[in-house]
């Protein structure tokens, strides 16, 4: 009966492995075919995660029950049959799914992400010796989500081996580090996009993801990014940043570049459609570092409100939550006047902070444009980001992964005729390692030219642009922002609507209630970006209006912008 059970177990345990690579094949043409951005596909990465390991782990314990009450536990585990089953890969599989299991605990992941984060390179050996222990033909249930992930990483390889140049590195008051990076013309994103950043300086193993901070309208040849320093790997960042300025403490002068920061980048992920561009009405809540996509979105609605495009946002509320006030001089960095002078007479734009730590104001205000330390390098064009993956070309995408699929085929085929079939090869775990084989190689073989004219198209495509571009003025497309951090100086804007709540947090119901009742029957596109609780409460005040909401009330569409590997 336990053995029964076990391989029951294990079979549905496969169908759930089927289905649990295609949520993190982030550059994958699937994802953009059904616009589901990988930031909100990983939660069901994460649930099938629990439930295929739940299963896996239950049918391993089947097992060692059944064969410790025989009597023979050691002699079954250590077992490696030629045909049928082989227990011993299973076994080692299942331990590496265990590993990888136990590291992404909340308690374990937020305390050591970089454990977490290693241990889950183990999914190779756990998809290796899985092949083995059941062989070719069972292993093929989960064979086509796994070939997918394998084709999207390749494909991502391909583009994070390419290193991008730095081009300003900007330690920020509030403990905060802003990195802009060279980019093609070509390379399209949203406001709300974000990518996978490796700085090669500080490690050559991690990457981490960050939420865009520019508008794609703000300049073509370059993306920023702000990065919260929170853990080991951000505060060497900003050690290397202020090694770069040739800063002794947190803040200083600036001066010139001594070394320069190299980053791989993948990416830019997320809606390849700018939703928050489809609200007359918007509410922003962005917690901490959550800001750093809200100002690419405001900068977003600038430009196109100072370019005259109809249905865009009329009216835009920006709840931010902050422990600390110094953090505040993150919104400086977003010069509104510049973009578009006039901007509060075609845009009712109010900014509430609350700072959560601090019962008043600081004594000094200062200057807003003190204490930032910046490294710059004046070029515009250095080693720009690849376009191979995130918000691409779909057809390339596409005959990348059907050249792949129909090369698979193919080496199956020949290998069936001049190998396996006249050397009679019956042996299981082979064969299981044989398809393996084959799916690896396919999507190199095979997608490998693919992905080599696509980045042969691209590029000239790249050199086109910027020939049209030499015949312009160089200095057109240099954003306002760029040219001031170039100096130094974080801009003086003009203030908006803002008010600074000391020793609060926001209540949302009292926000939410004052916004139905000043914007009539609207519809209001609220998203958010934060912490998990700050999102629940969001979510549930959104709820609540909606569902007690009057004949002239508006109704409160939820977005969430936040994901946690």
């Amino acid at each position: 009966m336990l053995i029964l059970t076990g391989l029951r177990f294990g079979s549905i345990g496969l169908y759930c492995l089927a289905f649990l690579f295609l949520p993190i094949s982030r550059g994958s043409v699937l994802l953009s075919i059904i616009d589901v951005p990988f930031e909100q596909a990983t939660r069901y990465h994460i649930w099938l995660g629990h439930l295929t390991m739940s299963l896996f782990t239950l049918h391993g314990l089947c097992f060692v029950v059944a064969w410790a009450m025989e009597g023979q536990l050691l002699d079954e585990i250590l077992q490696w049959a030629d045909e049928g089953i082989a227990v011993l890969p299973g076994v080692i599989s299942l331990l590496a799914g265990l590993l990888m299991w136990v590291t992404t605990l909340p308690l374990v992941r937020k305390k050591n992400f970089e454990l977490f984060y290693y241990t889950h390179q183990l999914y190779a050996v756990f998809v290796i010796f899985l092949a083995l222990h059941v062989g070719d033909f069972i292993f093929s249930i989960a064979a086509g989500g796994i070939f997918l992930y394998v084709i999207d990483r390749f494909l991502r390889f391909c583009q994070s081996r390419r290193t991008v140049d730095v081009i300003s590195a900007t330690c920020l008051p509030g403990g905060s580090v802003e990195l802009v990076f060279s980019k093609p013309a070509n390379l399209r994103y949203t406001a709300l996009s974000f990518i996978f950043l490796q700085i090669r300086e500080l490690s050559w193993l991690q990457w981490h993801p960050f939420s865009v901070s520019s508008s794609p309208l703000a300049g073509s040849k370059h993306i920023s990014v702000l990065i919260k320093v929170l853990g080991e790997w951000t505060s060497n960042l900003k050690g290397k940043v202020l090694h770069m300025s040739g800063t002794e403490g947190e803040y200083g002068l600036r001066s010139q570049s001594r070394s320069k920061i190299t980053a791989s980048v993948e990416g830019p992920y997320g809606h390849e459609i700018p939703y928050h561009l489809t609200y007359e009405n918007l509410i922003l809540v962005a917690g901490g570092s959550g800001i750093s996509p809200f100002l690419a979105v405001l900068s977003d609605i600038l430009h196109l409100t100072n370019q005259g495009k109809p249905c865009l946002p009329k009216n835009v509320l920006l709840i931010w939550a902050i422990r600390k006030s110094n953090e505040l001089r993150l919104l400086s960095t977003l010069n509104m006047e510049s973009i578009c002078p006039n901007f509060s007479d075609k845009l009712d734009l109010e900014v509430r902070v609350y700072v959560t730590r601090e019962s008043h104001p600081p004594l000094e205000e200062g200057n807003i444009g003190e204490d930032i330390s910046t490294s710059v390098s004046p070029l515009l064009r250095g080693s720009g980001m690849s376009v191979l993956v995130g918000t691409g070309n779909r057809i390339w995408s596409g005959a990348h992964v059907i050249s792949s699929a129909v090369g698979f085929a193919v080496l199956m085929a020949l290998l069936d005729i001049f190998y396996i079939n006249p050397l009679n090869i019956a042996t299981w775990w082979y064969k299981g390692l044989l398809l393996v084989g084959c799916m690896i190689g396919s999507a190199i073989i095979f997608g490998g030219p693919v992905i080599y004219l696509w980045h042969r198209w691209e590029k000239r495509a790249v050199v086109a642009e910027e020939a049209d571009d030499r015949e312009k003025d160089d200095g057109s497309q240099q954003s306002e922002h760029f040219k001031t951090m170039q100096e130094g100086v974080v801009p003086k804007d003009r203030p908006v609507a803002r008010t600074t709540h000391y020793g609060a947090r926001p209540n949302f119901e009292e926000i939410f209630t004052s916004v139905s009742e000043r914007w009539g029957k609207v519809d209001i596109g609220v998203i958010v970006c934060g912490p998990a609780t700050l999102q629940s409460s969001v979510a549930k005040q959104c709820r609540s209006q909606n569902l007690r909401r009057g004949a002239l009330h508006p109704v409160f569409h939820y977005n969430s912008h936040s994901f946690d590997l």
